[in-house]
């Protein structure tokens, strides 16, 4: 009886190894594909950023060129037709007492 059971655990557990086999190349291969298309994610996610930061330095290039005080000034007298205020131009309001 100890015989039949000894053979029966031998089959068992070469069975068991036979089937894990298959199986374990099957899970290497999915993780092989899984890691392949994370890695083509990534790279992509990369040049993205990459693009990403060229435009923000171009914009942030471009709001330095349009807030410059020269500028600004060219836009106010030319097109508005503005000027610098002289100092008596210049009114003063002081507010005194408390809101009712």
């Amino acid at each position: 009886m100890k015989g039949k059971f000894k053979g029966f655990l031998v089959k068992f557990f070469l069975f068991i190894v036979v089937l894990s086999i298959p199986t374990m190349l099957c899970l290497y291969a999915a993780q092989a594909r899984r890691y392949t298309n994370l890695t083509k994610e990534i790279r992509e996610l990369e040049r993205k950023q990459e693009k990403l930061i060229e435009e923000n330095k171009k914009l942030v290039s471009d709001i330095a060129v349009l807030s410059s005080a020269d500028r600004i000034e060219k836009i106010a007298v030319e097109e508005l037709g503005m000027h610098k205020a002289e100092t008596e131009d210049i009114v003063r309001v002081e507010m005194t007492g408390e809101k009712k």
